[in-house]
């Protein structure tokens, strides 16, 4: 479990966010995402206590961020946005290395977590190799398998799919989706489909401060207003443009694409969902309803209403 509480902090006097609060439940992915500067980094730093807040405090895993940092550092894996590697050290060498630092001694439980994490994270190939020999999807994969290798209840990930390919980065959502249900997970991306496709849930910030958190399915609903349906109809362009136009709540149609047969393209914008009348009404009219479909939000298309302000 994550919680912010007021989390404030300046650089300088620069406020770099404000009054961030935010719950993420034991078990959950969410997701950050915001523009440039808007203050991902920042929460997620002061969320491994590596930076302090100028006000306010979070919980993670039930310990306080301000009373119990040595405890917060030992529930949470982090990968920051630069992978921290040593690369003149095999994969085998470095993750022996983070295992020592975060207090697993023991050789036998050593090897065991190593192997464990070096299976999960598709390291096997590499894992004799000089990390600064790797390619910088291998690279990833080294940094998540750092994050993971004491087996923590809070994952923070900051770019975790960055400059992997597309079969990385399957194989990394499919990773991160199989560490959920017992740790909470919250990571940021750029990559805004990644994101619809791992999260439950997310949270959109803006300038410092927290201008949504929820599914995206809610945020479809708040923010979308009306319902953009798109036909493909067979019949009379003038006679359906009418008695479409006079369904209660279509407040326009639209011709997308005409053809000089009777097949025709058509955007109706309506304030509620009226699929069901239409097709009752050009059925009842002898016209064929070739398809009909509702234009969806994108995350892509949710976060630049959030965030933009024209």
């Amino acid at each position: 479990m994550v919680e912010t509480k007021n989390l404030t902090k300046y650089y300088g006097k620069t406020k770099a966010i404000e009054n961030v609060s935010f719950l993420v439940e034991k078990g959950e992915i969410v997701g950050l995402l915001g523009p440039n500067a808007a203050g991902k980094t920042t929460i997620m730093r002061i969320l491994t206590c590596f930076l302090t807040p100028s006000s306010g405090t979070a919980i993670v895993n039930g310990y306080d961020i301000l009373e119990n940092p040595l405890q917060v550092q030992k529930s949470v894996g982090y990968l920051p946005e630069k992978n921290p590697l040593y690369e003149e050290f095999t994969v085998n060498e470095f993750l022996n290395f983070v295992c020592e630092m975060k207090g697993i001694i023991k050789k036998d439980e050593k090897n065991r977590r190593i192997s464990k994490v070096i299976e999960e994270c598709g390291l096997s190939d590499v894992k004799n190799r000089s990390i600064y020999k790797l390619s910088k999807g291998y690279k990833q994969r080294v940094g998540i398998a750092q994050a993971i290798i004491n087996d923590p209840p809070v994952l923070i990930l900051d770019e975790p799919t960055i400059g992997l390919d597309p079969k990385q980065i399957i194989e990394t959502r499919n990773l991160i989706k199989n560490l959920a249900g017992k740790r909470t997970i919250f990571l940021s991306s750029h990559i805004l489909p990644e994101v619809s496709m791992v999260c439950e849930r997310v949270i959109i910030i803006n300038e410092g401060k927290i201008i949504a958190v929820d599914t995206i399915e809610n945020l479809t609903a708040r923010l979308k207003g009306v319902i953009e349906i798109y036909l493909e109809i067979d019949g009379d362009v003038e006679k359906v443009r009418e008695i479409i136009g006079r369904i209660p709540g279509v407040k326009s149609i639209n011709i997308t694409s005409l053809e000089k047969g009777k097949i025709n393209n058509y955007l109706v914008i309506a304030e509620k969902d009226v699929r069901k009348e239409i097709s009752e009404k050009i059925l009842n009219n002898n016209f064929g309803l070739l398809s009909m479909r509702i234009k969806e939000m994108t995350l892509e298309d949710i976060f630049l209403k959030l965030t933009t302000k024209e």
